[in-house]
């Protein structure tokens, strides 16, 4: 049995938004099942637009519905949407405030087979930089239900990074899950792990092995890239170390946003980020890439054993 994903989430809760909410309409850029888009556009062919592959065209179409009052939803594969419209979200979206929601599915490396032109790698970057966008990374299918009835009952752009690649559950269906705060998954006083989207799983798995050797180690899953969860990251410099996780370039994600909230304080342990390390992917199996390209569990402790 597959398990469960982001984007199962994300298209599920969409379902039970629309049927609450007359005011959400659906758009996307010729992939409406492989952003599981598919069950809204059935239930709801009045209120859904496919767009063709036009990603640029479907933001600025999504910000004229936001002006009449909807909810737009706007998915593609986040190679394509945000990274072929940064003009339109720049301009016609953050600048006014509007209330666009983004999805941007196949992100993340283990989208694998499908190789570098579908694996998004620097989409967190780019939607973190923009003001007044929001950035969610949920981790797992049960987070991405939650985060998407949360982007609807917020007000204003917002991100949504949803993936095609089945991780193990870390929470369920009595989680909370809060905008911009963190979630504390274990507690632990030597080093702490802070991680989001896929890369949660991993952050688990290494500290079950590191317990093992007797390395006390907290995982914190920072769903909300922006706004961050500072106070989370001022309660982890209490460890020995801090390392940062994420299925996305080293630079300018996750590791990025906790390294500039670190290097403000006058004092703080060492970081390392874990993540992409300047280069694109490339095509094989989700778990042989996140293992070859050193975001699995095993390349955490390793890295671990090897500091302390």
């Amino acid at each position: 049995m597959n398990k469960k994903t982001t984007r199962d989430g994300f298209g599920e809760a969409l379902v039970e938004i629309g049927k609450n909410n007359h005011k959400v309409v659906g758009l996307c850029a010729d992939l409406t099942d492989s952003t599981r888009m598919q069950a809204f556009s059935e239930t709801f062919p009045d209120r859904f637009f496919e767009m063709g592959v036009a990603e640029e065209n479907m933001i600025g179409v999504a910000a004229g519905l936001a002006l009449r009052g909807k909810v737009p939803i706007a998915a593609s594969y986040a190679t394509f949407s945000p990274q072929n419209a940064m003009g339109p979200l720049r301009a016609s979206v953050c600048y006014s405030k509007l209330n666009v929601k983004v999805i941007g599915g196949h992100a993340g490396i283990s989208t694998g087979h499908d190789g570098a032109t579908h694996q998004a790698l620097e989409d967190i970057a780019l939607m973190r930089s923009l003001p007044n966008m929001l950035v969610i990374v949920p981790a797992d299918y049960f987070q991405a239900k939650k985060a998407t009835h949360a982007l609807v009952q917020h007000h204003g752009p917002a991100y949504l990074r949803i993936g095609k690649y089945g991780t193990s559950t870390v929470t369920n269906e009595d989680s909370d899950f809060e905008i911009g705060k963190a979630q504390v998954l274990k507690q632990g006083s030597t080093v702490t792990l802070i991680a989001c989207g896929t890369l949660v799983s991993e952050a688990l798995e290494a500290a079950k092995t590191l317990e093992e050797h007797n390395i006390s180690t907290a995982v914190i899953n920072m769903h909300t890239i922006k706004p961050l969860d500072r106070f989370a990251i001022l309660d982890a410099t209490h460890s020995d170390l801090i390392i940062t996780m994420e299925e996305h370039q080293v630079i300018g994600g996750l590791g990025s946003a906790v390294a500039e909230v670190l290097a403000e304080l006058p004092h703080h342990p060492p970081l390392h980020r874990i993540g992409v390390q300047d280069s694109f992917g490339e095509s094989g199996p989700g778990k042989a890439l996140l293992k070859k390209y050193g975001l699995d569990a095993s390349a955490v402790v390793k890295l671990v054993l090897s500091e302390l």
